[in-house]
């Protein structure tokens, strides 16, 4: 690697809106986020998969051989 053209490498954190606070490492020191692991729909198990236009059906009969 070229030496002084790489941005320097060192311990990060990372707020969330929630205020969570993870710690990493980045070349950005600091950084917020609106939503984390432990705030998001998808890892608390409260998301909800629901088709309530029937849109599989719609494209299946859109897309049907004729």
């Amino acid at each position: 690697m070229k030496k002084e053209i790489h941005p320097e490498y060192t311990e990060a954190e990372i707020t969330c809106a929630c205020g969570n606070v993870v710690k990493t490492s980045s070349t950005v020191k600091k950084m917020h986020v609106n939503l984390c692991s432990g705030c998001h729909p998808f890892f608390t198990g409260q998301a909800k998969f629901v088709d309530t236009e029937g849109r599989v059906d719609r494209f299946n009969k859109r897309y049907a051989k004729k």
